[in-house]
């Protein structure tokens, strides 16, 4: 029986190299101390800021200072820690990272209510008196809209010190579903015995054998099935936990509270719902084709991933994905394939699955470290769009932290899934470009679609269940576990129509959404495919300036406000147009999809 290898079994050269943000644990454990004396030390500024400019400044980057240590530390601890969530060496570093955020956030919990206690005139007379603040205009501008939900700095102590707290219910969450859930051996479509996991789940949904997709769909659902009281308990704990954080800070909700953070106004959010729900038809349309074309006489969800137009005539080696990556970035120029490049070679992407690793993907770092990249890589062309994907995001903090100061050196949530996006729509385009074969060109394509589908209209269906379940909670209902399951298999039916049988599965997905934990992040993936669309088009326009725009996007990190930063790229996005042109083009791309279908036929 094939088992996923031990992570002391992994080939170094597919491991990520941690030792340029520390040699060893030793030197961070002894970093740890240092940012606990520093936090000690930084309470002793308070009182301070409003004396002159120069101590507005002496104290601003004293607490910027402080965060920047703690960044570097709490990187290093998540990014071992999620290599093997089973080490109980690198859990303990995790705690400790943890732990010193809480530290941090109350030891300079008193700044930003000091500085919002001055009138917005007096403020500006201090940044105007000292010219190394200019700089910091835009960090001062974001710091004052929070004016009217920022407590005493008293209050804003305790919150800050019951951060480790509030996280408890995301962390136990996350060491449940990653380290402590044993799935069961099932077949693959050789009849060999596999041991089922999170990240081998999504390779047998596209396998074209359908006992394959049945078998690990319900072995995958029987043991999160058997712990849906204990998930409901934790999310439950989480939506409570955002709900109290917004009241407490004067908000009228987690979702005005969460948005309010990017600078994202309700408009945004309310149009990404209205606008695919007015387009749910188009979704019905493909499921429909999807059945017809396999032939099934009734549609699962677990016929959902599988490729309409058969086995996978694509498939990549790690190292063939490398250089597919490169060709369909090239629209980006030369110094982005450069960097990209150089992330290939400097051990920056950790690739293959092992036994306790963090399921999924993402890019992750701090501004003094390169960005990292953690895959569990399988030879499929999924895999390569995760690559491209992950790969825009830490391009994104590439230029970021080489064009900006470490004040505007990250950038908001609410943009960060747009670069990762547009780059699996340039890689889309080359391969329908670069592919002549119908079968090829229809997977593809196919491809194409079940992204969308999985993106836009699954995460915005996410996202109406996250408002649902945060907005019921707010009026006193429990979430139990019952309650949930109940709406979420009522809005997945509304959401794929009459030609799926809704299987009684599926109405418990939301134990296994990560994503539940994250406060109102899962509708930025929508709105991000979208916006991507359009950024795409402007790209292979091959206007020199459209391209130089997006670039600069990618440069700006947080020295603007998010949706200004998008227009300066070419997309409003307080308007439905970007979102109606993603429709467009899935509807344009379904219909060339059907009349390939026919041909193969």
């Amino acid at each position: 029986m094939k088992q996923l290898p031990k992570r002391s079994a992994v080939p170094e050269q597919l491991t990520w190299d941690l030792t340029s943000i520390y040699p060893d644990d030793a030197s961070f454990k002894k970093d740890v101390q240092q940012v606990k004396d520093a936090a000690e030390q930084i309470k002793s500024l308070s009182g301070q800021l409003s004396r002159s400019g120069a101590d507005l400044y002496r104290v601003t980057t004293a607490v910027l200072d402080l965060n920047r240590q703690l960044e570097r530390l709490y990187v290093y601890a998540s990014l071992k820690n999620d290599q093997d969530t089973g080490n109980a060496t690198y859990q303990d570093l995790a705690g400790q990272a943890e732990s010193l955020v809480a530290t941090v956030a109350s030891a300079t919990a008193w700044y930003e209510p000091e500085v919002l206690a001055l009138s917005a005139a007096d403020l500006q007379k201090l940044i105007d008196s000292e010219p190394r603040l200019a700089d910091y205009q835009h960090l001062f501008d974001v710091l004052a809209e929070q004016r009217d939900h920022t407590l005493s700095t008293s209050e804003e102590k305790l919150l800050a010190g019951a951060q480790d707290i509030f996280g408890a219910s995301a962390k136990t969450y996350s060491v449940l579903s990653d380290a402590d859930l044993k799935f069961p051996v099932v077949q693959d479509a050789e009849g060999k015995d596999v041991r089922l996991s999170e990240g081998l789940y999504g390779v047998l949904l596209q396998s074209t054998t359908p006992r394959v997709r049945e078998q690990a769909f319900k072995g995958l659902y029987s043991v999160y099935q058997q712990f849906r009281h204990t998930f409901a308990s934790t999310l439950a704990s989480e939506v409570k936990t955002h709900n109290f954080t917004a009241k407490t800070r004067h908000y009228a909700s987690a979702r005005e509270a969460a948005m309010a953070e990017n600078q994202i106004p309700a408009q945004v959010y309310d149009n990404l719902v209205t606008t695919v729900n007015s387009h749910l038809d188009s979704l019905h349309d493909y499921v429909h084709l999807r059945r017809d074309i396999l032939g099934l006489p009734e549609l699962h969800m677990y016929d959902l991933y599988t490729p309409i137009t058969g086995e996978p005539s694509l498939s990549y080696t790690y190292e063939e994905a490398q250089q597919e990556a490169l060709k369909a970035l090239s629209v980006l120029g030369p110094d982005y394939i450069d960097q990209v490049q150089a992330m290939f070679t400097s051990r920056a992407i950790d690739v293959v699955e092992n036994q306790g690793k963090r399921t999924g993907a993402y890019s992750g770092g701090a501004y003094d470290t390169k960005p990292y990249i953690l895959l569990n890589w399988q030879d499929s062309l999924e895999s390569l769009f995760t690559l491209v994907h992950e790969m825009g995001h830490s391009m994104h903090s590439h230029y970021t932290r080489a064009n900006q100061p470490f004040q505007y050196g990250d950038y908001s949530i609410f943009v960060a899934e747009i670069a990762s996006t547009t780059n699996e729509n340039l890689l889309t385009d080359y391969l329908l470009k670069t592919q002549t074969d119908p079968k090829v060109r229809a997977y593809v394509l196919n491809h194409y679609l079940d992204g969308f589908k999985g993106t836009v209209y699954r995460q915005t269906q996410f996202a109406e269940f996250e408002d649902f379940i945060h907005q019921q909670a707010a009026d006193g209902q429990s979430l139990t576990a019952d309650f949930m399951s109940d709406f979420y298999g009522k809005l997945n039916e509304r959401y794929y129509g009459d030609a799926v049988i809704s299987d009684p599965e599926i109405a418990d997905e939301w134990t296994r959404i990560p994503h539940f934990y994250y406060n109102y992040y899962v509708y930025q993936y929508a709105t991000g495919f979208a916006a991507a669309t359009t950024l795409a088009q402007r790209i292979l326009s091959g206007d020199p300036e459209k391209r130089e725009a997006y670039l600069g996007y990618l440069k700006s990190g947080s020295s603007a406000a998010p949706l200004d930063v998008m227009r300066a790229a070419g997309v409003d996005m307080t308007k439905p147009d970007y979102l109606e042109t993603a429709f467009a083009t899935f509807d344009e791309r379904l219909a060339e999809f059907k009349e390939l279908a026919k041909q193969l036929k």
